[in-house]
């Protein structure tokens, strides 16, 4: 299983080629987006008309949210490394929920996970 990052789902929805095929290569692999990120990029709409494009754009993913054992491994994690690594809170919430559900996280954003030993994340494609 491979959740979605907000960075990647930002190149997939720009149609970038290498996001497009790398996502049209996982034809075996299940493919979803966390909760939050979903939350993430309704919250860059700039009007309505950009938000029902990406609801409904956002409606071929299956969403995963974490549970109350998920939100407790974001709370200590946030904790633990917000002013030593800099870890934001949604960060910390996404990387839990892909744990959670023991899957990989696609994302370009290396520096914000590093902290976070049992998250397995890859760089999905060349940018």
């Amino acid at each position: 299983m491979i959740l979605l990052d907000t960075d990647v789902m930002v190149d997939i929805l720009r149609g970038f080629d290498p996001a497009i095929d790398w996502l049209n290569s996982l034809q075996e692999e299940g493919v979803g987006v966390p909760g939050f990120v979903a939350m993430e990029l309704l919250q860059g709409c700039q009007n309505s008309k950009e938000q029902r494009q990406l609801e409904k754009e956002l409606t071929e993913y299956e969403l995963y949210w974490p549970d109350a054992e998920d939100c407790h491994r974001a709370l200590e994690t946030f904790s633990s490394y917000r002013l030593s690594d800099n870890i934001g809170l949604m960060d910390a919430l996404i990387a839990e929920t892909v744990v959670g559900h023991k899957a990989q996280l696609a994302t370009f954003n290396t520096k914000h996970f590093r902290v976070l030993k049992s998250l397995q994340s890859i760089q999905p494609y060349k940018r």
